[in-house]
C-alpha cells in the first residue's frame, strides 16, 4: 500500500499571498458550482447558465446564483484568514484530494467485484435459480444494478476512506494481474472465457490510470523536459512551476471538464445518466458508464490537485518554509 505524505513541519500562518489565495480557492470554488449545476441541469432538467436572458429560463438564475457563490465564499475565507500560510492551505487541499482518491479505489474495487460476480452469475445463469424471477429480471438492467448495487457500494466506500490511511495503488496494480492472470488460465487451461474478465481488467486499469494521476503530480512523478529548470534554484522552480500550472495545466483540465460536461448529451452526462452498458450486453459488467465518468473525477482531481501545486509552487518562489522534496521513486 502507498503510504500517505503527512507533512508535519509546515507552518499554520505565514506572510499574506491574498492574490494566490483569492485564485486558488474560487477556482475550486467555481469547480464546485459547475458540477452542482450539471447536476441540476442534467438530472433535475433545470435550464442551465446558457438559458439566462431568453424565453422559458425560469429558474436559470439558480445556476447563476450557485456560481456567484462559488467565486464569493471563497473570497470572504481567504480575507478572514489572510495570516494563513499559502502552504499550509497546499497541504490542506491535497489531504482532502487524497481521502477522494482513496473513496475512488475502494469504490472501484468494491464495484469491479460484485459486478464481475453478479456478471457471472447472470452469464452462467444462476441468477434465477437463487435468488428468484424478480431478482434474475433486476439484475440484468443496467438502471437498476447501478442505483441499487453501485450506489451503496459507492458510499461505503467513502466511508471506508475515513478509517483507512493508504491510497491503494500497488493493490490495484495487483489485482489487475491477477485478473489478466485468471484469464490466460482460464482461455488456455479451461477453454473458458466471458466478456466479463475483459471488462474487469478494463475498469480497473482505467482507474488506475486516472486515479493515481493527481497523486503522481504531487509526487513529481510526471514526465518533464528539464533540460533548463534542473538548473533553475528552489525560489525558480517556484515561480515557473506556478506559472505552468495555470497556463498548461489548469486550462487543460478545464478543456475537459467543459466538454465533457457540456449538456444532458455530453460524452460523461450521456452515458452516465443511462447506466450505459458495453457491446457485450448480459454477458458483460455494467459499469462503462462508471468509466465515462473516470475521465470527469480524472479531471476533478487533477484540479484539486494543481491548485495545491500552484499554492505549493508559490511558496517556494517567495522562499517559505515548509517545502517538501519529492520522493525518488516512482512506483506510484
Amino acid at each position: 500500500m502507498t503510504e500517505v505524505f503527512d507533512h508535519t513541519e509546515i507552518p499554520r500562518h505565514g506572510r499574506p499571498a491574498v492574490i494566490q489565495r483569492l485564485f486558488g480557492w474560487i477556482s475550486l470554488g467555481v469547480l464546485a458550482g459547475f458540477l452542482i449545476n450539471n447536476i441540476l441541469v442534467v438530472y433535475f432538467d433545470m435550464p442551465g447558465v446558457k438559458m439566462l436572458g431568453s424565453e422559458g429560463a425560469g429558474s436559470a438564475w439558480v445556476h447563476l446564483a450557485i456560481f456567484a457563490a462559488g467565486v464569493v465564499l471563497p473570497a470572504i475565507f481567504v480575507f478572514l484568514t489572510q495570516d494563513r500560510a499559502i502552504r499550509w492551505d497546499a497541504h490542506r487541499i491535497h489531504m482532502f484530494n487524497v481521502y477522494l482518491i482513496r473513496a475512488l479505489f475502494w469504490s472501484v474495487f468494491l464495484v469491479g467485484v460484485a459486478d464481475a460476480t453478479i456478471a457471472f452469475m447472470r452469464t452462467e445463469q444462476f441468477v434465477e435459480p437463487l435468488l428468484g424471477e424478480a431478482a434474475a429480471r433486476n439484475f440484468s438492467r443496467s438502471n437498476w444494478v447501478g442505483p441499487w448495487i453501485h450506489g451503496p457500494l459507492i458510499v461505503l466506500a467513502f466511508l471506508l476512506a475515513t478509517v483507512t490511511r493508504t491510497l491503494g495503488f500497488v493493490w490495484l496494480a495487483l489485482l489487475i494481474v491477477a485478473a489478466e492472470l485468471l484469464i490466460v488460465i482460464s482461455r488456455f487451461v479451461f477453454s473458458y472465457e466471458q466478456a466479463l474478465m475483459g471488462d474487469l481488467v478494463r475498469y480497473w486499469y482505467a482507474a488506475l490510470f486516472l486515479f493515481a494521476s493527481a497523486y503522481t503530480l504531487f509526487d513529481e512523478g510526471h514526465v518533464r523536459v528539464d533540460i533548463l529548470y534542473a538548473g533553475f534554484g528552489r525560489t525558480r522552480k517556484g515561480f515557473f512551476n506556478a506559472f505552468g500550472t495555470i497556463l498548461l495545466g489548469m486550462s487543460t483540465v478545464w478543456v475537459i471538464l467543459v466538454i465533457g460536461f457540456n449538456g444532458p448529451q455530453s460524452i460523461i452526462n450521456a452515458p452516465m445518466a443511462n447506466f450505459e452498458v458495453s457491446q457485450a450486453g448480459p454477458f458483460g459488467m455494467f459499469v462503462k458508464y462508471q468509466m465515462a465518468a473516470f475521465i470527469g473525477l480524472f479531471a476533478i482531481t487533477m484540479l484539486i490537485e494543481f491548485v495545491s501545486y500552484f499554492f505549493d509552487a508559490v511558496a517556494d518562489s517567495r522562499d517559505e518554509p515548509g517545502h517538501r522534496a519529492p520522493a525518488q521513486s516512482g512506483a506510484h
